[in-house]
């Protein structure tokens, strides 16, 4: 439900990009003129199509450049993906790069602590989990730092690191 409030918030936008869309569920909060919904996965694709059929729908490959041009949307949006990508440094860029000058991304992971990673240590560990990647309210502010972002807003709530931030 926070996840639906966060998205919900977000202010109005020319042309948005639902970056991780799943099953659309989460596009179809979004207020936007132009909507693209994108997704590694095609199933998950044919759903969003089906739930918000005025998006356009988009394949995006694993770990390479997005099929868009340069600053192409004013919003990205990028709801529980971060932490399943492997290359973060390229995907950042690639938001980056397709954001307009002063476009916004709206970003949630799960919030990690230096603590709560050694209690589960072992769980963390478990090599058929499918995040590849755990942040820290810090490590998540330095990386987008250091990929040319400027973080508005980074806030945690129910377990999950709620950030807006701008190109």
């Amino acid at each position: 439900m926070h996840l639906v409030r966060f998205v919900a918030a977000l202010p109005e936008a020319e042309h948005v990009l639902d970056l991780g869309c799943g099953d659309g569920r989460l596009t179809a909060k979004l207020k936007a003129g132009n909507v693209t919904a994108a997704d590694v996965s095609e199933v998950a694709l044919r759903r969003a199509e089906r739930r918000v059929p005025e998006a356009e729908i988009a394949r995006v490959p694993v770990d390479g450049r997005l099929p868009f041009v340069d600053g192409e949307f004013e919003l990205v949006v990028c709801v529980e993906t971060i932490e399943h990508v492997r290359d973060v440094q390229l995907f950042l860029s690639e938001i980056r790069r397709v954001l307009r000058p002063g476009g916004g991304l709206a970003l949630t992971t799960p919030a990690c602590s230096r603590l709560g990673l050694l209690r589960n240590f072992e769980r963390t560990l478990d090599p058929l989990s499918p995040h590849l990647r755990f942040f820290t309210r810090k490590s998540l502010a330095t990386v987008l730092d250091a990929m040319g972002f400027e973080v508005d807003s980074l806030k945690r709530s129910h377990g999950t690191l709620l950030v807006r931030a701008r190109r």
